[in-house]
């Protein structure tokens, strides 16, 4: 489409034909007020703050316009500073105030709100309202979102978010005039986004139930980071006062998670302050007692020189960093250790090409599909802002959505054709045909098909099947693996993988060596350990703790400098925020504490040292922030799929690591949604 030439306050823009003014405004630098508009929903234009004069060929139009609702059209002419608009906007803040408590002294929406903000610049130094002001009751909206509804002005950018982008109808605008008020209807608000209701309330009616009077903004340090609940790579911030994280906010990237993020990701950080590891253990006469790192480490060293190396075995856990992970990696192959998996779950993805484990399309390439199918995922609880881009593409239209695997209400209508990954070899020809109609079709393989025995034949099935409809071209690679883990693809870079005839984790956890060190590592069942010893070294005592003769406390994701690669490829890196707590240490820091006793020389003395180390073996690790195009000729193994029908690698969305096993407010959604999959399943939105 051609641009579009108009004048703001006099300077000439040119702006896509489809603009509204309020863009037009943006785009020539001038600022202009609003609360109900947002640059991802739909338009409102309900608070009317956005007021602006328009000129034409004709002459000055009589009464200011919504820039947000008028569309731009060649030769307009737009101004923002005219005194009738200044006294227009005046008058529409003073509206705005009548029935607002103005309590920001203890608003925690203060120090950060629009509100706030747009009345000093654009708002009266006095009121002429001296009626009673219109109180309102707060509304339950779920153990995060705390409502102070009197403060509400009704721009409805809630109702709008809920709607088109979580995809949950559960808020709305009730009741009319000045009796209006929004509402769930007193019933939580069951949507893995939810806390970004609070982020897009211009104002303190919607904030924060667990972060409630904690902190001011300006109390508080911010440290730019990344997000290691799920394998996207979030953008995030966080917020801390002393030793505390206080809170996580999302930050902008458009090509990963736009401007949201999910709930798990925001709200766990309240278990880094429970159930941690801040000293070395020892477990002596079947009982952990509390040790000096020398003895722990003492202890560790004894069995590692007296163990062969053949009987000694590491796993990585899923918040490990890249930098740990090429320490233990290194300390294991100067120990001739060949036992090594950074798969906690048994995914069979590794081995080969990179891109047979990653997501190739590119989370912001979803955009560009026309059909995607879905096999053994719940990208709703496994990946949420992934989901939302999905739901984002279905909204525009011309997309189909078809699933292999347990019905899931993903916001979004999905053609279910069977539980069975046999499908994928004998696809009906209804969905065969649509792949095939489809200029970029997707396929997306998640933890449910990739964990089983046959997974390997499964990714092997789906590489052929879209193969056959032209879905693997120089422009376009539509395979791709949905990871859950955030330290899978650097560990799988890294080749944290079994050696030529070693053991898996599988193996490992049945008892198959004699020394296991788990590092951070926590979703494996250690029920079959007794005979072995096991080195846990992380920062909960979580299941592995549970499991261990010797604890080495490690450090949380929020208190160490590390690399984390995306399930798209994706290299980013997380920030140190606090520090440690207690005798804690940064992970690196202590196996090269144990390479050093042991006698095995790892290269490096530093996190940079480390760092140039892991580059030179892992060149792709020094390229950041970029989507990776990788070249893809197999996947996986052929061979025959078992026809047992899939089941959900998830069950509960708000307890899948040791940390948001540790969070009050995990527990508390767990409580309230945990019936919630059931009530999801067969569910679909338009």
């Amino acid at each position: 489409m051609s641009d579009i030439t108009v004048k703001v306050d006099g300077v000439e823009v040119a702006v896509p034909a489809g603009s509204n003014v309020l863009q037009a405004c943006e785009a020539a630098g001038v600022e202009v007020p609003r609360f109900c508009y947002h640059d991802r929903l739909s338009v409102a234009g309900n608070c009317r703050m956005c007021l602006v004069q328009l000129e034409n060929e004709r002459g000055m139009a009589p009464k200011p316009a919504a820039s947000c609702a008028t569309p731009v059209a060649p030769g307009l002419m737009i101004h923002t500073k005219t005194e009738a608009v200044q006294k227009a906007r005046k008058g529409v803040m003073e509206f705005l105030l009548i029935n607002h408590p103005l309590d920001c002294p203890i608003c925690d929406q203060g120090g950060e709100c629009d509100l706030q903000d747009q009345a000093m610049a654009y708002g009266m130094d006095r009121t002429r309202y001296q009626e009673n002001k219109r109180a309102v009751t707060e509304k339950y909206m779920g153990p995060i979102v705390k409502t102070i509804m009197t403060r509400c002005i009704q721009c409805t950018r809630c109702v709008r978010f809920a709607t088109e982008v979580a995809g949950v109808e559960e808020i709305g605008l009730v009741q009319r005039g000045e009796h209006a008020e929004i509402s769930t209807l007193e019933k939580a608000i069951n949507s893995e986004l939810s806390g970004n209701l609070i982020d897009v309330c211009p104002v303190g009616a919607l904030t924060s139930r667990p972060y409630a009077f904690h902190a001011r903004p300006w109390e508080l340090r911010k440290t730019p980071s990344v997000d290691v609940f799920d394998a996207v790579g979030s953008n995030i911030r966080i917020d801390t006062r002393g030793k505390e994280v206080l809170r996580v906010q999302p930050r902008l990237h458009e090509d990963v998670n736009e401007e949201w993020l999910a709930d798990k990701a925001r709200y766990a950080v309240d278990g880094l302050k429970r159930q941690r590891l801040d000293r070395p253990y020892v477990r002596e006469d079947g009982k952990l007692r509390p040790a000096s790192w020398d003895e722990a480490l003492g202890l560790v060293l004894d069995k590692l020189k007296s163990t062969q190396a053949d009987k000694i075995g590491a796993i990585v856990g899923d918040q490990v960093e890249a930098e740990s992970m090429f320490a233990l990696g290194s300390l294991m192959n100067g120990l001739g250790v060949k036992n090594l998996d950074c798969r906690q779950d048994g995914a069979k993805v590794g081995g080969g090409e990179r891109g047979a484990y990653l997501f190739n399309t590119g989370i912001a390439g979803l955009e560009e599909a026309d059909a995607i199918l879905l096999v053994g995922t719940n990208p709703r609880w496994e990946a949420p802002l992934i989901n939302a881009r999905m739901r984002k593409r279905f909204l525009k239209g011309g997309l189909t959505v078809m699933g292999i695997g347990q019905p899931h209400d993903l916001t979004y209508e999905v053609d279910w054709l069977g539980d069975s990954p046999a499908l994928l070899s004998a696809m009906p020809q209804e969905a065969l045909d649509v792949l095939k109609a489809a200029k970029n079709p997707v396929v997306i393989l998640g933890g449910d098909a990739l964990t089983r025995n046959d997974g390997a034949e499964i990714a092997h099935a789906a590489f052929q099947l879209l193969k056959l409809a032209d879905g693997l071209r120089d422009d376009w690679n539509g395979f791709n693996v949905l990871h859950t883990a955030a330290s899978r693809v650097a560990g799988l870079d890294m080749g944290f993988v079994p050696g030529e005839g070693a053991q898996d984790t599988a193996a490992m956890i049945a008892g198959g060596v004699d020394l296991l060190y788990l590092l951070a590592a926590d979703e494996v069942d250690t029920s079959a350990l007794s005979d072995t010893f096991v080195v846990y070294q992380g920062h909960h005592g979580d299941r592995g703790a549970h499991a261990a003769d010797v604890i080495l406390p490690g450090a949380a994701y929020t208190e160490k400098n590390g690399t984390y690669v995306s399930t798209e490829g994706r290299v980013q890196f997380g920030r140190l925020a606090v520090f440690p707590p207690g005798d804690a240490r940064e992970d690196w820091t202590i196996i090269r504490a144990l390479a050093g006793q042991l006698g095995v020389d790892l290269g490096f003395d530093s996190l940079i040292e480390l760092r140039q180390k892991m580059i030179e073996a892992v060149p792709s690790l020094a390229v950041a922030d970029t989507l990776p195009v990788e070249s893809l000729t197999s996947v996986g193994i052929a061979g025959l799929i078992d026809g047992q029908a899939l089941s959900a690698a998830i069950d509960n969305y708000y307890m899948t690591d040791p940390i948001s096993r540790a969070s009050k407010t995990m527990a508390e959604c767990s409580q309230v949604f945990g019936t919630s999959e059931a009530e999801k399943a067969t569910g679909t939105h338009g």
